[in-house]
């Protein structure tokens, strides 16, 4: 599966936790442990940040699980950049203490991807959707419903990773990337998809469910 990572740390993570002990035990060996404290704060926000636990996908073929963790700044009708359509948006934000990887809110085939460079503004910010840097991926389902989801780059995320092509097939639920540091995900629904989140809600990658395709 692409992206799939069966570790409680993302193997985006592993260089930089190997980095943070390796600089508090270097440290610690010459100074003693009062002066690497630090580092060893610093290795604790690291292995928090990439984090990656595993979910269970609830059994809904027609839900939409959420790609993210956060909280909900946005649910309701929108345009759809992407395939140029009015659409049902649903936004999540993700702060820099929720887990940053992203998981397929369905099971479809990959479409189309889209990169777009851009600035860096706070993601919780409704311009950040049409400013920030930001990678698509244009899913179609086996029922044939299009779902557009949308990773956008925060204030100090300056790395997005996504390891989905187009041609390749993501189950609900699969991890297919990564954003580094606080960050966006935008889901685009087909306009008559029932929406059941709303603003301040906060939500799981994969676990909890943003809506319903109606058939």
């Amino acid at each position: 599966m692409s992206g799939h990572s069966p570790h409680l740390i993302a193997r985006e993570g592993w260089w930089h936790v190997g980095l943070a002990i390796a600089a508090a035990l270097v440290v610690q060996g010459l100074a003693g442990l009062a002066w690497a404290l630090p580092l060893w704060l610093l290795v604790v926000f690291v292995l928090q940040f990439f984090r990656d636990p595993a979910r269970r996908i609830p059994s809904e073929p027609l839900g939409v699980v959420s790609p993210a963790d956060g909280r909900i700044v946005f649910a309701g009708p929108a345009q759809d950049p992407f395939l140029e359509r009015p659409a049902q948006k649903i936004s999540v934000f993700m702060n820099v203490f929720n887990v940053h990887s992203n998981r397929s809110p369905v099971a479809g085939t990959v479409r189309e991807r889209w990169y777009t460079p851009g600035r860096f503004f706070n993601a919780a910010l409704d311009k950040a959707s049409e400013k920030n840097e930001r990678n698509a991926l244009w899913i179609r389902t086996d029922e044939g419903d299009d779902v557009t989801c949308v990773q956008i780059a925060g204030l100090v995320a300056r790395r997005i990773l996504c390891y989905s092509q187009p041609g390749e097939r993501l189950e609900q639920g699969q991890r297919f990337g990564f954003i580094r540091f606080g960050s966006r995900v935008d889901v685009y629904l087909p306009e008559n998809a029932r929406v059941t989140v709303a603003p301040g809600q906060k939500v799981s990658a994969g676990s909890d469910l943003l809506g319903y395709l109606v058939r």
